[in-house]
């Protein structure tokens, strides 16, 4: 019972984390934009340009594909592009390590559709003649089994790499190596349990479904501690830099996309206008303290005038 309601516990902190981390992100100030082209949602522009060159823009209404945005960006997350032709050597265990996490992701999935269907009277196994049955069986088998390792290749590739490659091991602390680590742990403990304790992963399943009867299964010593670590590692994540999958969707539409005209009466005018009233607490030769940015920018342009 401890088990299950520490799995409760981390799953809650876990979901409350994103919620909370994703709204200060999206109540952050307006960022400042990066003006790399092309951007994904422009219409007829692939070799770059935005519809700011075009004359009298202002008084065209905009053309945005959020088809192609969407596929930009899906394209980035499914196959770490950038990685691929910026560090090709690092990409190898990155894109690994990332795959790894996605089909332990589905695994879950086919963990949850299966004690649903056993919810139901229903047996998972390979040679069930009811519909869909068999295909979650291995569904379930080959996600598992790939997650971990897939996930034991690339997080150990990725803690020698930044180990021994200087240009990473400068940019590398040590809460990085702690995180990589227990992830590490949550692969290992996952495929010894699987190849020591749970083959078919029906004992996986019985748990998954214990959640929702509260009908504990008896587990294995190795399973209990890749469940431990697993709960664990959910309830830390959120207040981590491992949160970057959820900052990554406002760094790609809120920055490098972002391309919103500052028009009249709109709601950036008015989220710039609250910046720029803003004061500042600090001082230097070319910032007074206690002026708002406004009055800054004013008071730079009479000093100007005045020295020419």
């Amino acid at each position: 019972m401890w088990l299950l309601l520490l799995t409760y516990c981390c799953l809650l902190i876990f979901i409350s984390g994103i919620v909370w981390r994703a709204y200060k992100y999206a109540s952050l100030p307006v960022h400042l934009r990066w003006e790399l082209y092309p951007v994904a949602h422009e219409v007829g522009r692939p070799y770059g340009g935005s519809y700011l060159e075009e004359e009298d823009w202002w008084h065209r209404p905009r053309k945005i594909n959020l088809l192609g945005e969407s596929t930009v960006f899906l394209r980035e997350i499914v196959f770490f592009r950038e990685y691929f032709y910026s560090n090709r050597r690092f990409w190898s265990f990155v894109y690994p390590f990332h795959l790894g996490l996605f089909l332990l992701v589905a695994w879950v999935v086919m963990l949850l559709a299966g004690s649903i269907f056993t919810l139901n009277g229903l047996s998972i196994s390979s040679t069930s003649p009811y519909f869909g049955i068999p295909l979650v069986y291995y569904l379930t088998l080959i996600s598992g089994v790939a997650a971990f390792i897939l996930g034991i290749f690339g997080t150990t590739g990725l803690l020698i790499k930044r180990s021994y490659d200087e240009d990473l091991r400068n940019y590398t602390a040590p809460i990085d190596y702690f995180n990589l680590t227990g992830i590490l742990l949550v692969f290992l403990t996952g495929l010894l349990f699987w190849i020591m304790e749970d083959p078919s992963f029906d004992v996986s399943r019985g748990y998954v479904k214990s959640l929702i009867t509260f009908n504990f299964p008896e587990i294995g010593p190795i399973m209990t501690i890749n469940i431990v670590l697993s709960c664990l590692l959910l309830a830390y994540m959120p207040f981590t830099r491992m949160m970057h999958y959820v900052a990554k969707y406002f760094t790609y539409h809120k920055v490098r996309w972002d391309d919103e005209p500052n028009k009249p009466g709109t709601g950036l005018e008015k989220k710039l206008q609250a910046q720029l009233n803003q004061s500042t607490d600090w001082s230097a030769p070319h910032i007074h303290t206690g002026q708002s940015w406004s009055e800054q920018v004013q008071s730079s342009g009479a000093t100007d005038k005045t020295e020419k």
